[in-house]
């Protein structure tokens, strides 16, 4: 292992590596099943840390499944290899010495012996059930259960979303998600619910095994012994050769669907990208309004240089706000009660007190005339309310509060005064 960077994190690149093979060599070294990686040895002089297992000669299930020879897959061979997988799973969490939470299954984890028997192999992001269940953010996006993306506690049946996109892996012979990046897909999966598409013309049954690994309630999908028993009736079924063989062999058919799908969601996360611009140059828009106000509030002078005498406080507090709804529009409101000695407040007055806002407020003269308030003084109350995406983000931001009184004065109509 070679980095580029200094001599300290090509050390802790080092750790590292030795951390994570110590990790495989302990789940490994208790393990023993003929669908499961065979351990030999470790490796643990630096710096050649290593772990030894047996040879898999025909490389990963993801490298044949986008080789020409898979398109010579039939039914036989996807149901004996998803028995494979399928019974080596069951292995880790219920027969192995320390059930054994894999993580990380997906068909690069998964490799082909030359007598053609699947084994599952990469334990680095695995745990020990009895050393903890609640797992930091490991694994593959577009095999991760939901609950793994999210970094919550999990039991074994992450395995089993695992295990339902390598059955949709064997039946497309497609890539999950293709072209989305990873924290796109982990968008797509946990906040819109999105799974790998499954075509019409599937067979029903591998359909409702899918369906049902994908669920996203954690305890309400099958355990491996469950996939184990609908496999088994699966196999009994005389029809479903035909159906899945036909659907095999005709991938031009339905290969369309997977990519209608993958379109709409492009489009989807563009919507997405779109709406967060127009967040922030809300935000933006909306700072520079605060600034604006801040800085017209400091000297109250300018703002009402007509108007004297007058006294102003001005307070200012920093808060944050949490965005969860979403909106497309943004809102200042501001509300003006004045008083004067002889009660009377003309509209041409209030025009003029308010033209030291500027271009701050479209100021709304429809005001009836009249008495406002009985008694001298003024308070001018302003605010914004803001509203933002559905994209939980936060926002810091400025709380003004600004008081203005000032004494008796008259009022005069005249605009020279």
């Amino acid at each position: 292992y070679r980095t580029p960077c200094g001599s300290g994190d090509f050390h802790l690149c080092i750790c590292f590596v030795f951390f994570l093979h110590l990790i495989q060599a302990e789940i490994l070294s208790v393990l023993s099943h003929k669908n499961i990686i065979q351990f030999y040895g470790a490796i643990l002089e630096a710096p050649n840390y290593g772990i030894v297992t047996e040879y898999a000669s025909r490389g990963s299930l993801y490298e044949y499944l986008s080789s020409a020879d898979s398109e010579e897959m039939d039914m036989d061979q996807v149901m004996t290899w998803a028995m494979d997988i399928a019974t080596g799973m069951h292995y880790l969490h219920a027969e192995a010495p320390v059930k054994v939470i894999h993580r990380d299954l997906k068909s690069r984890n998964v490799v082909l012996t030359a007598d053609n028997i699947l084994k599952i192999c990469d334990f680095g992001a695995s745990k020990m059930v009895s050393h903890t269940t609640h797992m930091s953010l490991v694994g593959t996006f577009p095999w991760m259960a939901p609950e793994v993306i999210q970094s919550l506690p999990v039991s074994e049946t992450c395995d089993t979303y695992s295990y339902g996109v390598v059955l949709w892996e064997m039946l497309t012979r497609e890539v999950p998600f293709k072209g989305f990046e990873g924290l796109q897909v982990a968008w797509l999966v946990v906040e819109k619910h999105e799974r790998p598409t499954i075509p019409s013309s599937c067979p029903a049954s591998f359909a409702d095994l899918m369906r049902c690994c994908w669920i996203a309630e954690p305890k309400e999908r099958p355990q491996f012994k469950q996939i184990l028993s609908t496999l088994e009736t699966m196999k009994n079924d005389s029809k479903l050769p035909d159906q899945c063989n036909s659907f095999l062999h005709n991938k031009a058919e339905w290969r369309c669907e997977i990519e209608e799908t993958l379109e709409r969601l492009k489009q989807l996360e563009m919507e997405l990208s779109c709406k967060e611009q127009e967040l922030a140059e809300r935000e933006r828009r909306l700072t520079e309004w605060e600034n604006r106000l801040m800085e017209r509030s400091r000297s109250c002078t300018p703002l009402f240089s007509h108007i004297s005498p007058l006294a102003a406080t001005l307070s200012a507090e920093s808060f944050y706000e949490a965005h969860m709804e979403e909106s497309k529009s943004s809102e200042v409101s501001c509300q003006i009660s004045s008083t004067c000695s002889n009660g009377d407040l003309g509209q041409a007055s209030l025009q003029k007190l308010m033209l030291g806002f500027g271009d701050v407020f479209d100021l709304d003269m429809n005001i009836p005339s009249g008495n406002l308030v009985s008694q001298s003084g003024m308070q001018l109350n302003m605010q914004a309310k803001k509203n933002s995406s559905k994209s939980c983000s936060v926002r810091e931001g400025r709380k003004l509060n600004m008081a203005i009184t000032m004494d008796d004065f008259g009022w005069s109509d005249d605009d020279s005064d």
